[in-house]
């Protein structure tokens, strides 16, 4: 009687070694699981001008799909400029810098990007000071932040940072960051299921779904907030404005705005910490401001070169 009770007790404790022991394969398995979709997941691709690697999971049609639709959306309730003056003021500058944007692109190895851009420049009747950028090109500004630029080379700064949201697909991003949590939430379900502690069931899409994702009402965090004043900076030089506006620019938009918030408690850099970054990468800007000649300058001293040439 002993010894079957000695044979029972050895069979129970074989039995819990080896649940304890597929438990444990059933939680390294999904942990390596985890481990091979996040390597095997999206794409890594450099960010122009600043060289940071980031990783995409989402492609350019889906983001482009998607901010095509918003864009098409709030164009039908916005209110267009009525101001032809200021409107073609915004077009001008924002196509200059598309070219220059563009041009940069194509001799660096880029050209391939090109294709997902569809330039719009846009000026709304709005009295807030701000402008936005949808990813492919989409940009609007409202006429309430014109008398805070006061000039087309501020505007350009202005302009410059929008594009570079836009280059440095700072929307995908964002969007990845938003499936990578969710992807966690389900790994992580699925680890405590292999525990015997449950599961998740939500999926990736109705995640991004109920975040209510708008690119207009977008907030950048200040990393990416602090990449586009870099870029843009530089952008706005290569299209011929002098960078060093933007320090100004800067400082009447922090009167503008009152903005005593801690950079700590918002998503944009404070104005201060943002205008002392702009000063440390204007060095590098500087390298690539060419001041552009107008045409008109040129065709008068052709023409007071030509008289002189006939009365000679």
């Amino acid at each position: 009687m002993h010894g079957k009770c000695t044979r029972a007790v050895k069979e129970k404790f074989k039995q819990i070694q080896y649940r304890q022991t597929m438990k444990k394969f059933k939680f390294y398995f999904v942990a390596l699981f985890a481990t091979v979709l996040f390597a095997s997941c999206g794409t890594t691709r450099t960010v122009p001008i600043t060289g940071r690697q980031q990783s995409l999971m989402v492609s350019d049609e889906q983001v482009l799909s998607l901010s095509n639709q918003q864009f098409a959306e709030y164009m039908k309730s916005a209110k267009a400029s009525t101001n032809a003056t200021n409107t073609q003021m915004v077009k001008r500058v924002g196509q200059k810098l598309a070219t220059a944007v563009e041009t940069y692109l194509k001799n660096n190895g880029m050209a391939a990007d090109v294709q997902n851009y569809a330039w719009s420049f846009n000026l709304v009747q709005d009295k807030n000071i701000n402008a936005f950028c949808m990813p492919g090109g989409k940009i609007v500004v409202y006429e309430g932040l014109l008398p805070v630029t006061q000039n087309e080379a501020s505007l350009a700064i202005v302009l410059g940072h929008e594009i570079a949201h836009a280059v440095a697909r700072h929307s995908a991003e964002q969007m990845s960051t938003k499936i990578k949590q969710q992807y966690g939430t389900q790994i992580g379900g699925a680890v405590l299921g292999a525990l015997g502690m449950g599961s998740t069931t939500t999926s990736i899409i109705q995640a991004v779904a109920q975040q209510g994702f708008s690119f207009k009402n977008l907030k950048y965090s200040r990393d990416h907030e602090y990449e586009a004043d870099h870029m843009g900076l530089i952008f706005a030089a290569m299209a011929g404005y002098d960078p060093q506006v933007a320090v100004t620019f800067w400082q009447r938009m922090a009167s503008a705005s009152n903005n005593n918030t801690s950079e700590l408690m918002s998503d944009h850099p404070s104005d201060a910490n943002r205008i002392a970054m702009i000063q440390k990468w204007m060095p590098e800007a500087l390298k690539y401001y060419r001041p552009a000649v107008t045409t008109t300058t040129t065709t008068k001293t052709t023409k007071r070169t030509a008289a002189k040439t006939t009365k000679k």
